[in-house]
């Protein structure tokens, strides 16, 4: 009997250590800090994989961003060049916040991204549609990218629908 309760409570504690999230604040004190408007200003290239909710990469692609800065709005122009020789552009549109966040818009993205940074870190949120096969799922990114020195930033994103893990994109970003 000892040896199942040991085991429920090893179980419970599993179940509550799961429900705990990463926060932004968690990398408030990480350095370089993060500045989006010093980072995505001129020309950052980036290489990126798709992996399935196996694993399995199933797309690579390289982008070229050309971003600039008018005070507090900044334009990104993300242009993808995919394994398969197809393109894609993407032309964000980011707006700095009183408070330090930043809201960001695109023609695929379904309402506005939200981002939050702090230290090293930027948290982006948003609903992408994206079109699979001509049908278009409305799917969500959680975004954690991370300033590695004033050259490399590295990004993860989740990808999900209905709280259902899809996959995930990992970029490696390099100013040049």
């Amino acid at each position: 009997m000892k040896h199942l309760k040991n085991l429920l409570l090893l179980c419970l504690a599993g179940l509550l250590m799961s429900c705990a999230s990463v926060e932004i604040g968690d990398y408030a004190k990480e350095n370089p800090t993060l500045d989006l408007r010093t980072y995505f200003n001129g020309t950052v290239d980036a290489w990126g994989i798709f992996r399935d909710r196996s694993g399995k990469v199933v797309k690579r692609f390289t982008v070229v961003i050309d971003s600039k800065w008018q005070g507090d709005t900044g334009v990104l122009d993300e242009r993808f060049v995919y394994s398969d020789g197809t393109t894609q552009q993407r032309i964000w549109t980011l707006k700095r916040q009183s408070d330090g966040s930043y809201i960001g818009t695109a023609a695929d993205v379904v309402g506005e991204a939200r981002g939050e940074l702090a230290g090293n870190a930027l948290r982006w949120r948003y609903v992408m549609a994206l079109d699979v096969d001509g049908k278009i799922y409305n799917v969500d990114f959680d975004d954690w990218m991370y300033l590695m020195d004033d050259k490399v930033m590295l990004n993860v994103s989740a990808m999900s629908k209905f709280g259902i893990h899809l996959g995930e994109v990992t970029l490696s970003f390099k100013k040049r």
